[in-house]
This record gives structure tokens, C-alpha cells and sequence, in this order.
């Protein structure tokens, strides 16, 4: 519709642009099924005879039908004027097709409507409840749903990109006037990127800290005017659903609130957003933050360290990767019944035996990803402790972290190659450390206890060719804090499956350290 009426649309950046098709008459004579009639305008289309470049000017009014099959049959001779008369007849006979609509019944659930949804979108770009839920507040004025829906959108693009603030304010003129601009506004000089949520999210956390529900499906039950006990719907449930959400949206949106629980993440050692992969986690985690800021059974100074423990230890088990909503709500469920503290620790019995961080944890760690959740807790144990680099007595893993440093095979990955070892062996976990890529070059394909001796070596020596540590003690501690045992002095290849094995379990026994040192 837009490409034929010559209507601009809104792209993912928020600006307008024109969709532009062009049309092929000579394809259109074809009797192939996969003819190329229509196609979206390129360079190619303006340059050629053959297309015309833009639909949009023959569903003008202004467009003249004569005029257009004398210039273009002279540019393309091969084409005789009556046929391209009926060609054209035929393309502008598609402004009068219906487009296709389904009516749903109004006695449907809401719940088999937001099923119907999500099936007929989910092609193409596959949409969510979230969306759905978008959709419908976007289309309810008399509640303010239209601005919600903005302010909610807005906020999540600003979180990325800063400097849209401005176009806001300068082209969307009935929302600056709104109070949501001025609630936003802070987001313009905000350079934080752990914590960047997208509308489900917001949606998400706003849902869970006003409502003891979890699941999005109830929040489009609930903005129908369902009553769960009743099984009615009713307008006043509609009006109290929307305060509710707004007053949610607001809590999610205030500065302090989202600062605050940013830099509890962020105190746990979650500085980048290459360490936060579990998104499910992080909404839970600040919905909870929310809920905690006004639970008084709680001390203000155990929110940040609640947050943290809840944090973590729901990435370490992997607690909301399967059927998140399921497992938000019977957390939900326990919280409201016997509270957040006592949860956590229902939480830690059930689950921190020391099989958990003997058995279970050492077998995570036997992997080869990068994005691993433990190994993206084993680095926010590092960057939480201060810990320096492999080598070096004055960057830290923090320093690295951020400036996007090398991560170093302690088993150079060319000395393994060399002596038979595949991709999946040399590329595991428990191989990795950070460190300063100057380095890294110095050592090269050397075996480590060649390049370790020589490091221990430089202590008594003073001649530094690795790294910066001149003291054996230093030293010692280095290895200890990237989790290295000390046998590494004496081992080449023919100890590498044993190095694994014990520096998974050092590994393992520092992130139990971190997660009670919370």
C-alpha cells in the first residue's frame, strides 16, 4: 500500500524513508511464473529503459496515460503502444483490490486472539506477545496506551543510541509535551551499554513488579478487562490495568531506579554487555530490584547484594533459558508467599551442594564457547577481585575486558596444533586467559613451561621479557588469581588434558569464592 500510494514509512532508525517498487511491462508479457515484474527499486532500475523505476506515478492523478506510452514506447521500440496500454490498465487495477483482512469473532478468548497473532507474524520477522501487546496499547487513545506505547519505544531506542533524543524533541512534538519526554531526557547523556532493554523488556519488568503474574499473555488479558475470578471482562479493569502499567513503565524508565540496579550488575563484575548474554536473568533481576526498594523486611544495603546473588546464580543454572515465563512465575509464586530472602535461600539449599560446584560447574567449564554463562561468571569473579592479567603486574582483566584485549591460549593454540591437537581440544574453556597483546606476541608457539621458566627466571634477574612481573611472589599470586596451577612451571604438551582438569576445578572453586563473597 505504501509503495502505491507514495506514503513514508517510519524505518528501525526512527526515520521516514519512501519503499519504492519498481515494475517491468516487458516481464509482465512473460509466461514464466518466476518473471521478475516487480522488484525493489536499485540503481539498476533508474538506469534502465525497460522499468519503471516507481508504481507510485502511475496511481497518481496527475499521471497521463498517453503521454507516459508515447515516451516509453519510444525509448523501447520493441514495445507496441496497445500492449502497454493493457499492461498498465492491469497495474492500475491493483488500486482498487481489497487487501485481505480476517475477522475474529468477539467471543473469543483474548487468549486465542493473541495465539491467532503470533501465528499469522510468524514469518518474515517473527513477532512476540510483546509485540502484541505494543499493538494493543498503541491503538488504545482513550486510555493513553498511543503515548505508552512511545514512551516505552522511545526509551529503548535511547538506550542505544543517545543523540535520538534530539529528533524526539524536535519532530515528535504532541509526545514532547507529554511528561514522558522529561522522564527520558536523562537517557541523552547516558553512555552505559550492559543494560540495554528492548520494548519486551520493559514491558517484561513493568508487568512483574506490578503484578504478582509473570506471563505477557495476562497483561493482554488484563488490558481486555479480564477478570481472572470472574471470568468477565470489565471497563474498569481496562482503566486500572493501564495505571497500573504506566506507574510500572515509570519505575522502570526513573533514573535512579535503572542506574542503581545498572550499577549492581555492574558491581558484580558485569562491566560490558560481552558478559551479559542471559537477558531473561537481568529482567528478573531488576523487576526484583524494584519490588525490593520497597519491601521494608529488607535492609537498603542487602537489595544491591540480593540483586547480585539472584543475578548470578540464576545464570549459573540457567534458570529462565528454558521456558522463562513458566519459571518467572513460580518464582513470583514463592516470593509473594514467603518472601525474597527466604526464597534466595530455599534457592541456595536446593541447588549449592558441592556437587553443584565440584561436579557440575567443572563440566560447564569443559567448553569451548566463549559466550559460556559460567565462563561469563568466572570473568565477573576476575574483573569483581581486580584480578590482573596473565603476566603483568599492572592491567587488569577489567582493562581488557573493556578495551577489548586478547584472549590468550596459556597452551598456544599453533604449539598444540603442532603436536596433534584438534580445534575442540585446543579452543577449550579452561585454556583461555586474558592478557596484554604485547604479551601475547612474546610467547609465541612456546611450550609453557618455557615461557613460565623463563618469567619465574626474569624475577631474580631483572631482564624482562614477559609481561611486567619482577618479583616471584607477584608472580605466584598472578598465576593463583587466573587460576593456573603451579605445576604449569614443568608441563608441555603431554600434560595439557591434565592442566585442563585442574584448572577447571580452580576455575570453578573461584566462582563459588565470588558468588558467597556477594
Amino acid at each position: 500500500m505504501t509503495a502505491v500510494a507514495g506514503v513514508q514509512v517510519i524505518n528501525s532508525n526512527y526515520k521516514k524513508e519512501r519503499i519504492k517498487i519498481a515494475f517491468n511491462p516487458f516481464e509482465a508479457l512473460s509466461e514464466d511464473k518466476d518473471a521478475e515484474i516487480f522488484a525493489v527499486q536499485d540503481q539498476s532500475h533508474l538506469k534502465g529503459k525497460k522499468w519503471i523505476p516507481d508504481i507510485s506515478e502511475v496511481f497518481k492523478d496527475s499521471f497521463s496515460v498517453f503521454s507516459f506510452i508515447s515516451n516509453y514506447c519510444s525509448n523501447n521500440p520493441d514495445m507496441e503502444p496497445e500492449t502497454l496500454d493493457k499492461i498498465l490498465t492491469n497495474l492500475r487495477s491493483i488500486g482498487n483490490r481489497l487487501i485481505g483482512v480476517i475477522e475474529l469473532s468477539d467471543n473469543l478468548e483474548i487468549d486465542v486472539v493473541t495465539d491467532i497473532f503470533i501465528r499469522i507474524n510468524s514469518k518474515g520477522t517473527a513477532l512476540s506477545q510483546g509485540d502484541f501487546v505494543m499493538s494493543k496499547i498503541a491503538a488504545d487513545e482513550e486510555h493513553g496506551g498511543n503515548t505508552l506505547r512511545k514512551a516505552i519505544d522511545y526509551f529503548a531506542h535511547l538506550c542505544k543510541e543517545p543523540s535520538f533524543y534530539d529528533y524526539i524533541a524536535d519532530n515528535d512534538t504532541e509526545f514532547a509535551r507529554t511528561e514522558y519526554l522529561r522522564k527520558i531526557a536523562w537517557l541523552k547523556d547516558d553512555k552505559e551499554t550492559v543494560y540495554d532493554p528492548e520494548c519486551d523488556d520493559i514491558l517484561r519488568v513493568a508487568f512483574m513488579y506490578s503484578y504478582p503474574r509473570a506471563k505477557l499473555a495476562d497483561l493482554v488479558s488484563l488490558l481486555s478487562g479480564r477478570d481472572f475470578e470472574t471470568r468477565d471482562y470489565k471497563s474498569e479493569i481496562i482503566e486500572q490495568t493501564y495505571e497500573k502499567l504506566t506507574q510500572g513503565v515509570l519505575s522502570v524508565i526513573n533514573q535512579n531506579n535503572f542506574t542503581q540496579f545498572v550499577l549492581a550488575i555492574r558491581g558484580a563484575g558485569f562491566i560490558s554487555p560481552k558478559l551479559v548474554k542471559s537477558r531473561m536473568a537481568l529482567d528478573f533481576a531488576y523487576a526484583l530490584y524494584l519490588r525490593l526498594r520497597n519491601d521494608r523486611s529488607v535492609s537498603v544495603s542487602d537489595v544491591k547484594r540480593i540483586v547480585q546473588k539472584w543475578y548470578v546464580l540464576s545464570v549459573l543454572t540457567g534458570r529462565y533459558s528454558g521456558s522463562p515465563e513458566s519459571a518467572f512465575y513460580r518464582d513470583i509464586k514463592m516470593i509473594n508467599e514467603i518472601g525474597v530472602v527466604r526464597t534466595l535461600e530455599g534457592m541456595e539449599a536446593a541447588i549449592l551442594s558441592d556437587n553443584f560446584w565440584n561436579v557440575k560447574i567443572v563440566q560447564d567449564l569443559a567448553q569451548t564457547s566463549t559466550i559460556n554463562p559460567t565462563y561469563l561468571v568466572y570473568l565477573a569473579a576476575q574483573v569483581s577481585g581486580n584480578d590482573m592479567s596473565l603476566l603483568s603486574s599492572n592491567v587488569t582483566v577489567k582493562d581488557l575486558i573493556e578495551i577489548t584485549g586478547d584472549v590468550h591460549h596459556i597452551f598456544p593454540k599453533e604449539y598444540l596444533k603442532a603436536n596433534g591437537f584438534s580445534k575442540n581440544m585446543y579452543n577449550q574453556i579452561a585454556n583461555y586467559a586474558f592478557l596484554d597483546t604485547q604479551v601475547n606476541k612474546s610467547i609465541g608457539k612456546k611450550a609453557p613451561r618455557e615461557y613460565f621458566t623463563e618469567a619465574e627466571r626474569q624475577c631474580n634477574s631483572g631482564i624482562v621479557t614477559y609481561g611486567s612481573i619482577t618479583h616471584t611472589d607477584v608472580l605466584h599470586q598472578n598465576l593463583e588469581m587466573n587460576c593456573i596451577p603451579k605445576e604449569v612451571m614443568q608441563m608441555d604438551y603431554t600434560n595439557y588434558t591434565e592442566f585442563l582438569e585442574k584448572r577447571r576445578m580452580l576455575m570453578a572453586e573461584k566462582i563459588r569464592q565470588y558468588y558467597y563473597g556477594l
